[in-house]
């Protein structure tokens, strides 16, 4: 199964099974894939969270249902997933700017159709990426818990980045570092229970003997084959930029698929908010 058949799978599973309590762990395996990355890679690839999906398709549907049937209110509110009239009519209102009243009476009413997965290739955008194995190596690192609930990521991790330059996180790295090539930026995707909550870490390479400072961990990265892909422009928009363009053409094309244990942000000394600046994605990979 490739990547973007198996997100499509889940969009199917997804809309079989709309009114029914949905786990995002069962929608994770339509895709084969562990629910904390199969909910990033359906952020990048959709543009919205699972759950905005989820909440707009239930009330486009429960508001063709309310104009075309004589459904009660709270018969819809319960089928729909919401646990009062009170809390559905709210969700409602916000998305249609009607009030489920006002809609009976004649109101317009927004749609919000069903996702179809499609790639398209796009002549004259190259991407840079090589296959590199590399042997297990060790980190030191700080490390934060971040969500990807409501897409919170995409500002909690430039927020840490920023932190980690003004409190000395960064220069302590460096001064405990064995190469000093990059400071890393590590998201760690497997262990946890929490589908929605991740581990992220900012780490720089070090001896194995290392002893970490309080705040700090040594850790090793295994041994792996990675896809390494560079990224030209200033961060953190640039570093987005190119996730979502590995996740819609170079999966989707390339014949291997990411392990989901782990991805790297490799970042060299240099001035991040340039439109020059280079830094690179490190996934390890499996061949499909």
């Amino acid at each position: 199964m490739d990547w973007a058949e198996g997100i499509q799978n889940a969009i199917n599973y997804i809309e079989d099974n709309i009114c029914e309590q949905l786990d995002t762990d069962s929608i994770a395996a339509q895709a084969a894939c562990s629910a904390y990355y199969f909910q990033k890679i359906f952020g990048i690839m959709c543009g919205m969270t699972l759950g905005d999906y989820i909440r707009n398709r239930r009330l486009t549907l429960a508001g063709s249902e309310l104009v075309s049937t004589d459904i009660k209110v709270i018969d819809l509110a319960l089928k729909y997933g919401y646990e009062s009239p009170e809390s559905f009519t709210r969700a409602f209102t916000r998305f249609h700017g009607i009030t489920p009243t006002d809609a009976r009476k004649g109101g317009s009413l927004r749609s919000f159709s069903r996702l179809k997965v499609k790639i398209i290739l796009k002549g004259g955008n190259d991407m840079d990426y090589k296959i590199v194995e590399k042997e297990s190596f060790t980190v030191l690192e700080r490390v934060e818990r971040h969500t990807v609930a409501g897409g919170e990521n995409i500002n909690t991790i430039p927020d840490f980045w920023a932190r980690a330059h003004k409190d000395g996180t960064v220069s302590t790295l460096l001064q405990n570092a064995c190469d000093r090539s990059f400071v890393f930026g590590i998201c760690y995707g497997s262990g946890h229970t929490d589908c929605e909550h991740f581990d992220y870490s900012i780490a720089v390479a070090c001896a194995p003997d290392t002893i970490a400072p309080e705040g700090f961990r040594v850790n090793t990265i295994p041994a792996r084959k990675w896809v390494v892909s560079e990224c030209v422009g200033a961060m953190p928009d640039a570093i987005q930029k190119l996730w979502q363009d590995m996740c819609s053409e170079l999966f989707p094309t390339s014949g291997f698929k990411p392990t989901y244990e782990m991805d790297i942000e490799a970042y060299p000394a240099g001035i991040m908010t340039s439109p020059d600046y280079r830094s690179q994605i490190w996934i390890p990979i499996t061949e499909n």
